[in-house]
Order: structure tokens, then sequence, then C-alpha cells
């Protein structure tokens, strides 16, 4: 999507080839059905009565105008009945509108403010809603394909009829980031290598005017971030860790909130190989650095009052002479030491150095977003982020924003007993995977050794970053899970003074 002009009119003013109206079980009750149809002659009651428009949530039905008017097309779209409405019952069916605009190659969409009103929220929120939905289901997955046979499309005007004065920069700007967040995640591992995602991070940075650092392999090993560069070993791709900052909270560079992406382009699983079968996909295994981005993008276009850091760790796992063994000993960042018991549990080592040059760079509050473990989903299954926490208060601060986002977390806890696991070695402070049994667990409490006092949340995005196949936001492929969420706390959250 490209939007580059937004059109707002007074009501039945406009015109358009692609006019939506949204409609529900209570439409005929409600004045601008009249008015519509003396300005297009189309009768919305009489249609919903023959059924040849249906107020069914997500249904979306094409109507041409039968007489001269700048509206030639009227496309419905279902709501279902009031006592059901939520953001996301407008968020999910103005993707359909979104999917039916990208088949119809609609370069201009024209929303009809007043079908919205009968929301009980506030009319702005409930159209940046519906504009970031329409901008969600028209999200294709880039290809490299040599020969294309249709031509390039873009959404590129956006009208509002029935107001002059709204402001839609929010839906836009978060569907933009969410499908940047999506592209990150699609794109091949022989395109988007450790230093490709550091140039993707500095575009970002060059837009929103943030500070940035990038450490590569030299500086790596100069300060000591033993965790990543073990990763690395096997690699020909040399690491990078991605330093981030949005000063938003004035002079001073406190109450800063660090979020930490695990950055893996490629998982072979190392030398505990993964199957055949499993390896495809992994591509994905930087969906958490995908997410923190895609929210870096969306933070730089709300401007919160808070401080952000961004901190992003990214390496591939590979396969060589060099590369780190079962029964290693390597020594991270913050000191501590680290039993290789798998080489496929390798994001939690990168996150550990992560998470302790976020500290060490002043973040007072975490949340890390990992493609982490297979556990969350045997767990939680795919439609749910797993999370654990050390702190109850800041959890349910967290908590709220994903609500507000509408992405469904779920926490785990994490105990005494899973802890005296991870630091269960006879070599070593820590051993990197205790078991299979409590999976998800360990890998986000093997993060929250390095993490420490300072409060936190480990999100395990496993499940939700990747969709199997088509579904109501967008198609097949990366989701861009947690941008919103992530952007949405940035937004919200009051530490405690």
């Amino acid at each position: 999507m490209n939007v580059k002009q937004v059109n707002q009119t007074k009501f039945g003013k406009a015109t358009s080839s692609f006019y939506v109206v949204a409609v529900h079980r209570a439409t005929d009750q409600e004045q601008w059905v009249k008015d519509l149809k003396e300005k297009t002659g189309v009768d919305l009651v009489a249609l919903l009565k023959q059924q040849l428009i249906s107020h069914e949530e997500g249904k979306v039905s094409l109507v041409p105008t039968m007489q001269e008017t700048g509206i030639t097309r009227i496309v419905t779209v279902g709501l279902g009945a009031k006592s059901d409405w939520t953001m996301s019952t407008v968020r999910e069916s103005f993707a359909a509108v979104g999917k039916v605009a990208l088949q119809a190659k609609a370069e201009e969409v024209t929303i009809c403010v007043p079908a919205l009103e009968a929301f009980e929220q506030e009319i702005e929120e409930v159209v940046n809603v519906a504009v970031e939905g329409i901008g969600l289901g028209q999200y294709v997955v880039p290809h490299y394909k040599a020969t294309v046979n249709e031509a390039a499309y873009e959404w590129s005007t956006l009208g509002l009829d029935g107001v002059e004065d709204l402001d839609v920069t929010v839906g836009l700007a978060s569907a933009e980031a969410v499908n940047y967040a999506r592209t990150l995640v699609n794109m091949p591992p022989n395109i988007l290598t450790a230093r490709e995602m550091a140039r993707q991070a500095e575009k970002i940075a060059e837009k929103h005017g943030f500070e940035i650092e990038v450490l590569g392999k030299e500086e790596l090993e100069e300060i000591g971030a033993g965790a990543l560069l073990a990763v690395n070993q096997g690699s020909v791709e040399p690491p990078r860790l991605i330093v981030m900052k949005y000063h938003g909270g004035g002079e001073d560079w406190t109450d800063v909130l660090g979020l930490v992406g695990k950055g893996i382009t490629f998982d072979t699983g190392g030398y505990t190989l993964k199957p055949g079968a499993s390896m495809v996909g992994m591509k994905g295994d930087m969906g958490g650095a995908a997410a923190v981005l895609g929210a870096m993008d969306l933070i730089g276009t709300l401007r919160p009052e808070r401080n952000v850091m961004a901190v992003i760790a990214s390496t591939d796992n590979m396969i060589n002479g060099e590369a780190i063994r079962p029964d290693d000993v390597i020594t991270s960042l913050s000191g501590k030491t680290i039993e290789i018991v798998s080489t496929d549990a390798e994001g939690r080592l990168v996150l550990a150095d992560a998470v302790t040059y976020a500290k060490q760079e002043g973040a007072d509050y975490l949340v890390d977003v990992a493609t982490l473990t297979g556990g969350v989903i045997v767990a939680l299954g795919k439609d749910k982020t797993g999370a654990v926490t050390n702190d109850e208060a800041y959890f349910e601060e967290f908590m709220q924003a994903a609500i507000e986002a509408d992405e469904f977390v779920w926490r785990l806890p994490l105990t005494k007993n899973d802890k005296k696991r991870i630091r269960k070695s006879l070599v070593a402070d820590l051993n990197n995977a205790p078991g299979r049994d409590g999976h998800m667990i360990f890998g986000g409490g093997f993060v929250g050794e390095f993490v420490e006092d300072t409060p936190w949340v480990h999100l395990d995005i496993a499940g939700t970053s990747d969709a199997e196949g088509p579904h109501v936001l967008g198609p097949k492929g990366a989701t861009g899970v947690m941008v919103r969420t992530l952007a949405t706390f940035a937004e919200q959250f009051e530490p405690e003074k």
C-alpha cells in the first residue's frame, strides 16, 4: 500500500468507483441510508430484505449504482449485530474489503463514515481501525519471479465521505508497519542476511530520526558478546547487533522501554540438525526482529512521550568445522557461562546477549519477542502468543496494550523449579536446553536469567508469526504479529514512580 492522498468530503459529495458502506442488522433505522438512496438510487434496505447483500460479518457484496452519480459502485460489508461489535469486527470486516479492492485494483477506496457512527467508540478510532483493516487485507507477499503478467497495483487514494477533519494517520501507519514486518519475514534468507537486517534498521532510523548503532563481528568480540558469536561460529555471514534509540521522554535517557528481537535469519539447527521438512520456513526465525522493526516504524509515526530502545541480535545458525557443538561451554556478554546441550536452542543464546546489552545501554523495562520454541505451539496452538514474566504489575500493563491491539497473549508460569532446571549444569552456570517438557517456559526462563530484576515480558511468537494459509487479515505467510501491541505499549506504558 502507498496511500499518498486522503480526500474528505461532506456526506453525499464523494465521487468514487469503490464506495464502501458497512451494513448491520439495524441499518434500516438510520437516516444516512435514505440519503444514500436519494443520491445513488441504491436501496440498501430492499437489497438486505431480498438477501442480495448481507449484514453477515465480513461478507462483501458489489452493487452498481443505477443513476448518474459520482459513485459508480457501492461495496457493502457486513458487521453483524451491534451487540457483538468490537474493534476486531471492524478490522477483520474491512480486511475483507481490502482483499476485494486488491482484486478489483481499486486505486481509490472511499469509506462512508456515517455507516460507522453506530459504534459507541469515537468515530476517529473506528475509522482508523477500518483503514488499518483495508491495508492489512491488501497485503501481497513479494515475489522474485522473472515473468509477471499482471500490472503493478497500489492503493494510492483514501476517500472519507461524511467528515472534513478526521486524522487517519494511525490507521495507515499501523497497516504499513505490520505489512513491512510481514515482508521482512517473507524475504528469502539469502537476501535478508544479518547485514541486510542492519540496513533495514538504518532505513527506519533515517526515516524517523532515530539514533542507531550497529555492532559488527569485531565490535562484538571486543565487548565479549560470546553467546551471539557462538551461534555465528558456523556461518560465513558476519553477525550484527543492532541498537536503535528513540528519545521521546525528554532530555534524560530514563524510564527506557527496551524492545529486544531475535533475528536468526535462517536456522538449520546447527549440529542438532533439524529434519529437512522442519527446516523449510526457517527464514522466518527472525520474526521477533521483524516485529521490533515494525513497531519502531510505527512508534516513529506515533511519537509517544516515552524513551524506547530496540536491540536486535542477528545471525544465521549454520554448520561448518567451527560451529558450536553440544557439550561446548561458552561465556555470554553478562559473564555467565552456558553449557550447550542443543545447538538448535540458539535463539535464547542471542537474546541473552541482546537483553544484557539493552540493560547496559539503559533499558529500565524489557520486552523480548522471538520465534523461540515449538513448545509454545504444542501448549497453545498457532493462534496464541505465549508469554512469561518476572513482574506481575508490568505484565498487566502490557496485557492492556495487547487487548487494545487485539492480539491474543497467554501467560505461562515460570516457577522456582523451572529456574533450578535451567541452572542445572555440572560445568557451567546455565544449560540451554533443560528438556522438552515445559519447553516454552524453559526457553523464556533462560532469557530471564540475563534479565534478572529488570521488569520483563518474554513473548514467544513461534505459532503466531506465520499463517499456514490465507486468513481474515491477510494471505499465507508472515502475519506481522506483535507490531501493533509493542507500539501500543510504548504509547500507553506509565512506569511506576
